[in-house]
């Protein structure tokens, strides 16, 4: 919020009833398919109810305005203009039972707009369970993206690609690229060092308490399946671990193997059952934890 300006709270009439309208019609046509025709979630999280407003305690309703601009739709980030991204901020207040007003929010009144501060048990929620505990700051699909996924990759290519050979050297790009010049100072084996470490030591982030999946359902972390596929992550981590510091090329087409099972059992229960909107991913069956994988 800029210096010198009075916050207004969401619930003082800060957009009007014709341009929330605008922006459901907007919403159903770029963002229902993800979060839901009424905002409950779908395969992206909910943007109604207490926990969503709990997470936006006390914030800057900008804020919001900038995420839907900046990185919504998930498929097309940008695509949307600063008017609708309002508009569609306006509906999701509409929806929210935050009155309307007479006037269209503005990008200056957006600038003094605020969240009011989260009650109760949502607020408890949004907190964490302690003053040493931090929050997540990524739902599990972008913890999947940012660690598991890229990580893993490092490890599958060895099967094809020998990190003791040395590869020719990349040619330096026109401009200078910081991925491009950190790709080349840790090559070969260190490379599958670092990945291997990686896989182990972040695991356990998976068990998070709070952390939400990309629907806004919460990661099963209590559940006991749930656990043994992050302990299974574990031991695979170290196992390529060990072989890496070995230097042993030839083991890693087995360690490739059962990275896969350890990746492929905890999808096929918590990830491949939602469906291609992933609606119900991070619910498991109400059944017994699922069965290893059979190997291919």
């Amino acid at each position: 919020m800029a210096s010198g300006q009075a916050a207004r709270s969401v619930g003082a009439g800060v957009y009007s009833s014709a341009q929330a309208t605008r922006g459901q019609q907007v919403y159903q046509a770029e963002c229902a398919s993800c979060h839901g025709n009424a905002l409950e979630g779908k395969g992206g999280p909910p943007l109604a109810g207490d926990a969503f407003f709990a997470s936006r305690s006390a914030q800057p309703l900008k804020n919001l305005v900038d995420k839907i601009q900046k990185t919504m739709p998930f498929d097309d980030p940008g695509k949307l203009t600063r008017n609708q991204s309002i508009d569609i901020a306006a509906y999701i207040l509409q929806a929210g039972k935050f009155p309307a007003g007479q006037n269209e929010l503005s990008e200056t009144a957006l600038a003094q707009a605020v969240f009011p501060a989260a009650q109760g048990p949502a607020a408890s929620a949004a907190a964490g369970p302690g003053p040493s505990f931090v929050a997540p700051e990524g739902n599990l699909a972008e913890l999947m993206r940012a660690l598991a996924f890229p990580n893993s990759n490092i490890i599958f290519n060895v099967q094809i690609h020998d990190p003791g050979k040395k590869a020719a050297p990349k040619p330096n790009p026109p401009e200078f690229d910081y991925v491009e010049w950190g790709s080349n100072i840790y090559p070969g084996w260190m490379m599958i060092d670092q990945a291997a470490i990686a896989l182990t030591e972040t695991a356990p982030l998976y068990l998070t308490p709070g952390r939400k999946c990309q629907n806004g359902k919460p990661v099963p972390v209590d559940r006991e399946d749930w656990k043994k596929y992050v302990a299974d992550m574990v031991d695979v981590g170290r196992l390529a671990h060990k072989a890496s510091q070995a230097r042993d090329f030839e083991a890693f087409v087995d360690i490739s193997e059962k990275l896969n099972d350890a990746c492929a059992n905890c999808h096929r229960v918590y990830r491949d059952r939602g469906g291609r909107d992933g609606a119900n991913r991070c619910v498991a069956a109400a059944a017994a934890p699922a069965k290893p994988a059979a190997k291919q």
